[in-house]
């Protein structure tokens, strides 16, 4: 017996002429429907009269419904995944149930659609060509700030997903860490009270901070750092030591440190330089 197929189905964010003629098709197609929330994904199944089975597929109960999923597709049946919005698998269980079915050898494939994340980074009008998505930073304060500072030297732009009632939390921690860098709120995609807000992080952080609340689904995208003028040891080493004295052992630790360059390198430069007369 052949087994069954995963269909990946990316459904709209908000507005639900969103969706692909594929997509339609699939959902129409298969006999049962796995989605996160079965009363908003029955919105978009009236919308196109599609009757397809649903079955809940969650955070809460991952485990025991994947595993059902799991079992049915191995005895042929084929199943779509669709999450509340955008593309399935992008900081939800979606890819623990992916994963699954690539070990169990079942088949995957993708009808790609909208992503919150990609529709967020280019209406930003922040660098396009390089950026990394870090979804759902941690809920702690402590946690989230340590996060953020271990991002402060990333240079290319930043996708960040977050929750209404911790947005003025995230883009205080982020001022913080980022300065007063450009960035760029995106809020509802795509549904009737879209909101778009670029600016400096801290104007950002005191727009939201004056709203009694900031409802909806919130993507924010923060310009990476500005990158570093790439410098050889021997300058490096012949601006240090222009002001410097003291043991070049130390001299070496401090620059490495700080130019992100090797302690051994820079040693033998300073020896160098020094005419391997001077500290050691």
């Amino acid at each position: 017996m052949s087994v069954g197929t995963l269909y990946v189905v990316a459904t709209p964010l908000g507005n639900l002429e969103d969706i692909t003629m594929r997509a339609l098709r699939v959902l129409r197609e298969v006999p049962l429907i796995a989605c996160e929330d079965t009363r908003r994904t029955v919105k978009l199944l009236n919308r196109y009269e599609i009757r397809t089975p649903m079955t809940a597929f969650h955070d809460f109960n991952k485990a025991r419904a994947g595993a059902g999923l799991l079992r049915r597709m191995r005895e042929g049946g084929n199943v779509a995944l669709v999450s509340d919005a955008g593309t399935p698998g992008i900081s939800d269980p979606g890819y623990e149930l992916v994963r699954d079915a690539v070990a169990s050898g079942i088949p995957v494939e993708v009808i790609p659609g909208p992503s919150a994340l990609v529709a967020a980074l280019v209406i930003s009008g922040l660098p396009t060509d390089r950026f990394t998505f870090e979804g759902f930073l941690p809920n702690r304060p402590a946690r989230r700030r340590k996060a953020l500072a271990a991002l402060s030297g990333e240079t290319r732009t930043m996708i960040f997903y977050e929750a209404p009632q911790r947005i003025a939390a995230f883009l205080a921690d982020a001022a913080e860490a980022f300065g007063g860098r450009r960035a760029c709120i995106v809020r509802e995609l795509t549904k009737v009270h879209e909101e778009v807000l670029r600016g400096a992080l801290p104007d950002l952080l005191d727009e939201i901070a004056g709203r009694e609340s900031v409802p909806g689904e919130i993507t924010v995208v923060v310009a990476g750092a500005p990158k570093r003028i790439v410098r050889s040891v021997e300058d490096i080493v012949r601006e240090a030591l222009e002001d410097a004295s003291g043991s070049s052992r130390d001299l070496a630790k401090e620059i490495a440190g700080r130019e992100g360059v090797s302690r051994k390198e820079v040693y033998e430069e300073i020896l160098k330089q020094r005419g391997r007369g001077g500290h050691s």
